[in-house]
């Protein structure tokens, strides 16, 4: 599944639109913390894309059944720029650069790889097979599952380079 993305700041909710429909359609409830979270990134990566290139992207949502009910959403967006993300320390006064920090703490994996003419950010959710009683107050989001990280961010670089590949989480 993919949407065409144009390099315009009210695609953002458009992208968001997109992919709760697509959730819904999955059987996933948009209440759902995976369905929350998922559309939080959306809204991230493709104001990201938008804002930081000025032109058009791809949004991907790839979703894969595992054992037992368990679900692995994945979201891509891909762009023209070869500029790799940076993650950033903004100031206290400072209305951006925490982009990178939030699909860190949401995605139980993230990464970005070339592609083409630009590259590809992607990040990924689990949804645990196990049925969350309503009285529960949290439930963790990685399955149980630790996340590789570098300076505080788990991260992913894959690609191929003069047709070897090569990559690191």
């Amino acid at each position: 599944m993919q949407l065409e993305i144009r390099p315009d700041p009210a695609e953002v909710g458009r992208a968001r639109r997109w992919a709760r429909s697509r959730l819904a359609g999955s059987g996933i409830a948009a209440d759902e913390p995976l369905a929350e979270n998922l559309v939080l990134l959306v809204s991230e990566l493709v104001t990201n894309a938008v804002v930081h290139t000025g032109c058009p992207a791809v949004l991907r949502l790839f979703l894969s059944a595992g054992p037992a009910g368990a679900i692995t959403v994945r979201l891509e967006v891909a762009d023209v720029s070869t500029r790799a993300p940076v993650p950033r320390c903004p100031g206290d006064e400072s209305t951006g650069g925490r982009g990178l920090a939030l699909v860190d703490g949401l995605a139980d994996r993230w990464g970005w790889c070339p592609e083409g003419v630009g590259k590809r950010i992607w990040c990924e959710l689990d949804r645990c097979a196990t049925t969350v009683d309503a009285t529960e107050t949290a439930v963790a989001s990685n399955c149980g599952r630790t996340t590789p990280a570098y300076e505080g961010l788990a991260y992913g670089v894959y690609g191929v380079y003069g047709g070897l590949a090569y990559g690191a989480v």
